[in-house]
């Protein structure tokens, strides 16, 4: 361990590790990923094309960060504990959402609560670990790392199911019933 804690972007680094550096690079790089393309894959229409490639991207450098996740928190299993258990929430919600792709209205609604609920665990560890060196988050209660960001994205999720085409038809029209 160095003398000095090292911090990058006012947020301080636990390890100085070799190892660790490594996986936790991959971990924010992959996260980043993840943020971006799963954003980008949410205001996409819902067709083949983006939606379908950015979701791609984002399953994938979920398991990125699932990965690296698991291993940064067996290196500090007694600080990170909560975070292996968030991230793999997020990755079973994201395997969950991957089995919605059918178009079929029930599988819809996995994939959009799935991959819904995946982002809103993903935000949650993120914010949960670094919310108290954020500029604004640092102001906030411990207590609202863990529930603004589902306070914002299950309304965000909910309106899905209620406005995505496919889903209000079937909502408007039991399954089975005649034209």
């Amino acid at each position: 361990m160095s003398q000095q804690p090292l911090t990058i972007l006012g947020i301080p680094i636990p390890s100085d590790s070799p190892v660790f550096l490594g996986a936790l690079s991959m971990h924010v790089v992959a996260g980043l990923g993840a943020v971006l393309a799963g954003a980008v894959a949410m205001l996409s229409p819902k067709r083949p094309g983006r939606h379908s490639r950015l979701g791609r991207v984002y399953f994938r450098c979920l398991a990125v960060v699932t990965v690296t996740m698991a291993l940064l928190s067996a290196m500090r299993w007694r600080e990170d504990y909560h975070l292996f258990a968030l991230g793999v929430l997020a990755a079973a919600a994201a395997l969950a959402g991957l089995s919605g792709v059918r178009r079929r209205p029930r599988a819809l609604r996995t994939h959009v609560v799935g991959f819904g609920a995946s982002y809103i665990l993903m935000l949650t560890a993120f914010y949960v670990d670094n919310g108290k060196n954020l500029p604004l988050w640092n102001r906030l209660p411990t207590a609202a790392y863990w529930v603004l960001p589902a306070l914002v994205g299950v309304p965000l999720i909910v309106r899905a199911l209620l406005t995505h085409p496919l889903l209000r038809s079937a909502v408007r029209r039991p399954a089975g019933a005649g034209d």
